[in-house]
Order: structure tokens, then sequence, then C-alpha cells
């Protein structure tokens, strides 16, 4: 038979680059949340002595190392593995399945802690629905809209940040109204946030940065949508230090509001939802508004960390560290990981119903902070020690955020080690049983050519 005549081969379904710059800075910023500072600014007032707005600005510096590192590895890589891909390529196979094998347990628990505190919060506006059915009723719109496909995602992403900047921009309003609507004591008032001498203390103010850092834990994902997006090697690195920065700012700017509206010298009625205080305090009615602001960020941070958690198991899969044939595969009408984003829902739901919100998000940073040495690591072994041209940047930059992570990592509670252990242990197993002991290939990088 002519060889010139035969049928061609019909290419297996892709993931399509259909993500602009816009759309990746959206999805880092839903998954990080424009209000993260909100839930957590109790703590850091307290553990900073009041100087929230400096361990903000200080945190953002910091992670911007490992944002870039990220960034850098995935213009290398273009490739939906993020950091397993980049761990795995350049130091080691092995050592690649272990930080795929972190973040999935990362990657698992945020959706599922968004699901818990939606569902309870919604209860509380809503009692009439039990907790368990505000849990299934989340489960399912996350995974829907998930399945729809990934521009249907950066749609409702698009919304989300919209509603979300509206109530910020109405705080601020009111935050001004109530500023300059009230007496100060003269322009010390407004530098005070920053700099309080009878307040500061640099080992508090470190012991807040700590905390702040884990403001920005989440821009990783972008990295995962590599294959969706449009120039990644361009746009990759941009939109995840771009998020990294407009994260940071609008944080600052919001704490700093707040620290003007309730001076640290005054405790807070509750330190875990100080911020609600403070919005009503500003104007009655945003304490309310705030709540509701509150559960639809959790909603699509919830949402986002499932498709990145989708497109990590998708490229686990692809490599063969997970059963290809379930995880590797992609729904030939929607060009998504279909599988990957029905089990992860299924996952995060049983969670909902076992874990309690306070341990998830504890849990959350083992992996995390795994996946952030390992990302430095992997730039620092690729752009300074093999690159012929020695730039001073490619040490000092890697090294910085794998140091930075690594004292956040021992800093761990102890509950969140002894599980994070457990899940990493049960990672271990699996792969001596795939590879017989070890002895054979535990992973394939051979990646797919650019389109």
């Amino acid at each position: 038979m002519d060889i010139s005549t035969a049928a061609p081969t019909i290419a297996a379904p892709r993931l399509r680059r259909t993500l602009t710059l816009w759309d990746l800075i959206l999805y880092g910023v839903i998954v990080i949340q424009p209000v993260a500072p909100m839930s957590v600014f109790g703590v850091l007032s307290d553990r900073g002595r009041g100087h929230v707005v400096t361990t903000i600005l200080i945190a953002m510096v910091a992670m911007l190392f490992t944002a870039i590192s990220y960034g850098k590895m995935a213009r290398a890589y273009p490739s939906a593995g993020s950091a397993f891909t980049y761990v795995g390529q350049e130091i080691n196979p092995a050592l690649g399945y272990v930080t795929g094998w972190s973040m999935v347990m990362d990657y698992m628990l945020n959706p599922m802690i968004c699901i818990i505190w939606c569902s309870q919060q919604a209860h509380v506006f809503a009692p009439g629905i039990p907790y368990w059915g505000w849990a299934v009723f989340f489960a399912l719109v996350f995974t829907g809209l998930n399945i729809q496909g990934v521009k249907t995602s950066a749609r409702v992403n698009s919304g989300l940040a919209a509603g979300m900047g509206v109530v910020i921009a109405i705080f601020f309003v009111t935050a001004a109204r109530y500023i300059f609507g009230h007496p100060h004591n003269g322009g010390g008032f407004f530098t005070r946030p920053f700099y309080d001498p009878q307040l500061f203390d640099a080992r508090a103010v470190l012991g807040g940065t700590s905390i702040a850092v884990l403001t920005y834990i989440g821009f990783d994902g972008i990295s995962t949508l590599s294959e969706e997006a449009e120039n990644p090697r361009r746009n990759i690195l941009l939109a995840t230090v771009l998020t990294c920065l407009v994260i940071g700012i609008l944080s600052a700017f919001q704490v700093y509001a707040a620290q003007l509206i309730w001076p640290a010298s005054e405790p807070f009625p509750n330190t875990d939802t100080a911020f609600t205080f403070v919005a009503g305090r500003a104007w009655g009615p945003m304490f309310a508004i705030l709540g509701f602001t509150l559960l639809v960020a959790n909603f699509g941070s919830g949402m986002g960390a499932q498709l990145g958690a989708a497109r990590l198991l998708y490229g686990m899969g692809r490599s063969k560290a997970l059963p290809q044939s379930f995880f590797g595969a992609v729904d030939a009408k929607k060009h998504v990981p279909r599988n990957n984003v029905v089990f992860v829902g299924a996952i995060a739901l049983a969670g909902a119903f076992v874990i309690s919100y306070g341990l998830g998000a504890e849990m959350l940073n083992f992996g995390a902070l795994i996946a952030f040495m390992g990302v430095n690591l992997a730039a620092f072994m690729r752009y300074f020690v093999r690159d012929e041209k020695k730039n001073i940047a490619n040490f000092v930059f890697p090294l910085a955020g794998f140091f930075i992570c690594l004292l956040l990592w021992l800093n761990l509670s102890r509950p969140a080690k002894i599980v994070g252990a457990i899940w990493m242990a049960a990672g271990i197993l699996f792969g001596a049983i795939k590879t017989k002991g070890f002895r054979g290939n535990l992973i394939d990088f051979e990646l797919p050519p650019e389109e």
C-alpha cells in the first residue's frame, strides 16, 4: 500500500493555549485573594506589635525571590507540571516526584478548606440549609465550572475580581471618610503604621513577617497553566511577579487604612475577625458586607485551587508518576483534564466532613513550602551552577528564596508536620511499589513539543 495515501494519525486531545497575561494575573490574584490580609490582620497586628504594613511589604519582597524562580523555570519548561517538573528535570527525577507529591497535598487542601469556610459562612447567612448541604453545593459548583473549560473559569475569575474590587473600593472610601472625619495627633499619625517608636521591636516584626509571607501562597498556581497560556515563556514570569506585586501593594493599602482606623494600642474584641470590626467602625453596614465579600473570595480561591490541582495531577499523570490512563487524560470536547477535576472535587468534599478549617489551613503550608524550596534550588542549578555566565542575581535570588522558605517550613506547627510526614511516607511507599523497590524508572519527563 502507498504510505502517502494512508490515513493521518489523529492527535490525542491537548490543552489549548487561550489564556492571556491578564487572565493569568486574574487567576493568581483570585487564588491568593485580593482580600488576603483581612483574615490574618488581627494576628499580624498582635505578633508584629502593630506594624502590619511593614510585615506585609517585607513579605512581598521576600516572596518575589521565589516568584522570580517560578517564572524563570516556567520559561525554561512551559509544562503543566509546575514545581514537580522543574525539580525533576534540574535536580533529580525522584526529588521531582517527591515535590509533586507534596504539592498534591497543598493543592488538595486549598479547595477543601475553601469549601469548609464557604459552607460555614453560608450556613450563617441561611441557617435553614445544613452545613452538609452547603458543602455539597459548593463542591458541585467548583467542579462544574472547572469542567466547562479554562476560559469559562477565566471569565468567572474576572467577575469575582470585579466584585471584590468594588467592596474594597467601598472600604477605602468609608475608611477615608472616617479617618479624615476624626481628629488625630499630627503627621506622626500617618507614619505610625509603618514605624511606631513606642511599639517597634525588630524580632516582633520579623515574627509577623513569617506569618505575612503565607498571605502570598498560591501564586505558584499560575505556572500550572503554562500549557494554556499565550506566549508562556514571557507571560508566566510576568504574571507570577506582577501577581505578587499587585497583592502586596493592595494588601499594604488595606492594612494601612485599617491601622489608621483602629490603632495598635487598642485591643480587638476578637483577634481572628479583627478586620470586620475595623470595617464596622468605618461604616456599620460594612461588617456584613465584608463577611459576604470574604465568602466570595474563598469561593474564587477554592475554584481556582481546584483548577490548579487538576493541572498538577495532569502533569504527573502524563509523566507517568501517577496512572496515565486516568490522570493524564484530556477531555476531547472541553480540552480540560476532566477526570482530575472530578477527582479533586470528590476528595475536597470528603475532607470537608472530617477536617477542621484550622487544621487544614496549617497543613496546607507543608507542601507549598517544600515546593517553593525545590523551585528555588532548581532555578539555582539551571541558571547559576550550569550556566556558563555566572550572574550574581542568579546566585542571590534563588538562594534567598530557598532559605526564607526553609525558615518558615521549620516553624510549621507540630500537627502540620505530623500529617505532612504521613502524606509523604504514603507517596514514597507508592513510588516504591510502582518501581519494585526503586529499581525501575520512577518517572518519565518526556514533554510534548510546544504548539
